[in-house]
């Protein structure tokens, strides 16, 4: 199977702000796909060289990274050799940044979501400027996560171990989640099923092949009832002494339950694209509290196609109309921000690596400029 993608999906610009810079993608399908995402070829390093570039240098003050959260744990002798018992370090989250040299507003906490890793706010799958830097240039301190157990932060391998040696019940082991690639496709909203796009897709298909090589295992369903990537947030936002903090899909309430923990040091809520807000699970005492922060939700298009077992992205978008409904009669200030409906059409889940990614991130940036303004 092969993809065929039409010139003008190679010969797009950076998106102006405005939704007339909508580039067609058909892209043949043929079944299963070991397939639709793999067998895309990779761009060469010419096509790479059209894609728009930012200009001029990116000015910075720092950049660098460090650790927050974790906790010492045992480490026992079913680890061989050299690296048998003691003390290891789990539950830490891994911090990236990027400090700019001229400051305009709060340092802006992103978080992936399933199965992914920081790397969705960095270089989007075709090249262009992700989130990360782009924040950074409009003059926010930019931070990008690894969730606890992904990527950097690692993960505690004791429970796998522990099995290996006989010492605990294969079934013990957490499950490893990993999104199939033709899975992904269609969840993410790319196109209507694997390796056909939407018409107006926004999402640069052609690059589906490197966006495939992003996901990771992902032990999150490892955790217990208490999730730590929550207190490594609001440890993140207090240790910044005022920050932003943006969670996608998975992680799109993380924010929500971080500043339910300890809202110290939180000053807005972002949730890009999360598996609904649990409009009728939070308590009247917790919307209560979560209506003390300006809270933004982001969604992009085809919310109604059918997924799996024929689930559409719909009632996600609807339960959190209705906690935004929940959060303002709670005299809070929250606002959903549907692309579609402002005439933005195409932007799948991965919004933040779509072709107008730095349009959406405008919108975003003019709303956290404006809640976050001092007061007079």
């Amino acid at each position: 199977m092969a993809y065929v993608e039409s010139r003008r999906c190679n010969r797009h610009k950076r998106p102006a702000l405005a939704a007339a810079l909508v580039p067609v993608c058909k892209v043949a399908s043929a079944g299963l796909l070991t397939g639709a995402l793999m067998m895309a070829a990779p761009l060469s390093a010419q096509k790479l060289e059209e894609i728009s570039r930012p200009k001029g240098p990116l000015s910075l003050e720092s950049t660098g990274s460090f650790f927050v959260g974790g906790h010492a744990a045992k480490q026992n002798a079913t680890e061989i050799g050299l690296y048998g018992d003691g003390e290891i370090t789990v539950d830490q989250m891994y911090v990236q940044y990027l400090i700019p040299q001229k400051r305009s507003g709060l340092p802006v906490v992103m978080v992936h979501g399933g199965t992914l890793t920081g790397k969705s706010y960095e270089t989007t799958p075709d090249g262009r400027m992700g989130w990360y830097e782009y924040f950074a240039r409009r003059g926010f301190p930019s931070y990008v996560v690894d969730q606890v157990g992904r990527a950097r932060s690692g993960f505690n391998q004791a429970p796998f171990n522990a099995a290996r040696a006989g010492a605990a019940n294969p079934q013990s082991q957490p499950n490893l989640r990993r999104v199939a690639n033709d899975v992904a496709w269609v969840r993410f909203r790319f196109g209507p099923k694997a390796g056909e796009a939407f018409s107006d897709s926004q999402f640069p298909v052609a690059a589906a092949s490197e966006f495939a090589k992003q996901a990771v295992p992902d032990l999150g369903q490892s955790f217990p009832a208490y999730d730590p990537n929550f207190s490594a947030l609001a440890a993140l936002a207090q240790q910044l002494k005022g920050a932003v903090l943006m969670g996608h899909s998975q992680a799109g309430r993380y924010p929500f339950e971080a500043a339910l923990l300890a809202p110290s040091g939180i000053r807005a809520l972002v949730a890009i694209e999360p598996p609904g807000c649990k409009a009728a699970e939070y308590s009247d005492d917790q919307i209560t509290k979560l209506a003390r922060l300006p809270i933004l939700v982001v969604y992009g298009d085809h919310l109604e196609t059918p997924q799996s077992q024929g689930v559409s992205w719909l009632p996600f978008f609807q339960d959190c109309e209705k906690f935004v409904a929940r959060v303002n009669a709670a005299k809070g200030n929250a606002k959903m921000l549907h692309t579609s409906e402002l005439g933005i059409r195409g932007n799948s889940h991965m919004i933040m690596q779509d072709r107008n990614n730095l349009q959406i991130a405008d919108l975003i940036i003019k709303w956290i400029r404006e809640m976050t303004r001092p007061a007079r």
